[in-house]
């Protein structure tokens, strides 16, 4: 099964099992081989007209945990059976309005290999406070990358996309 098939039956599989009045829209999946995240928008709370930004955030904040908190048993029923199905940990997120909020994420270990140059950037952002450990340098160098390269790493995984296609496309192992 291509990628691009499996997060199309995990997308439909949860559009069938997801309570059809918990989001205003269809939620957001994020999907890579150790996680599924489900991240769903609620209704915006009814605010004064006057309300300012802070009433407006939390407001935002209590109606998302609100929702963690009545919908809990039922999401993990939910988990457990994507878990079994899809071989992958399930994580839930919220957002309303502006507000957006992730629970039960997953932390996933990775192994890298560095050279000295690379421990050294590592090794600079912990000695100078910006991260505690070399694990923690990394996950925030990854973030970094993440935050000012969205458009490319965008483009990238598109290009996935397509080279899983034409992979399918082609002929079977001989």
């Amino acid at each position: 099964m291509t990628t691009s098939t499996l997060e199309d039956e995990i997308t439909g599989w949860f559009a069938g099992r997801l309570a059809k009045d918990w989001f205003v829209t269809a939620p957001a999946l994020e999907i890579d081989g150790d996680e599924i995240l489900v991240v769903g928008r609620l209704a915006n709370p009814e605010l004064p007209a006057d309300a300012n930004d802070t009433v407006a955030r939390a407001a935002e904040a209590g109606r998302i945990q609100e929702w963690r908190e009545s919908t809990r048993d039922r999401r993990i029923g939910i988990a457990r059976e994507a878990e079994r199905h899809f071989g992958r940990n399930i994580s839930w997120g919220a957002q309303c309005g502006e507000t957006r909020h992730l629970f039960t994420t997953a932390n996933v270990p990775v192994m890298t290999r560095l050279r000295l140059s690379e421990r050294k950037v590592l090794d600079t952002l912990v000695q100078s406070g910006v991260a505690r450990s070399r694990s923690e340098a990394l996950g925030w160098c990854v973030r970094l990358v993440g935050k000012h390269e969205g458009d490319w790493l965008a483009d990238l995984r598109e290009a996935l996309v397509q080279v899983q296609q034409v992979r399918a496309e082609g002929p079977t192992q001989l």
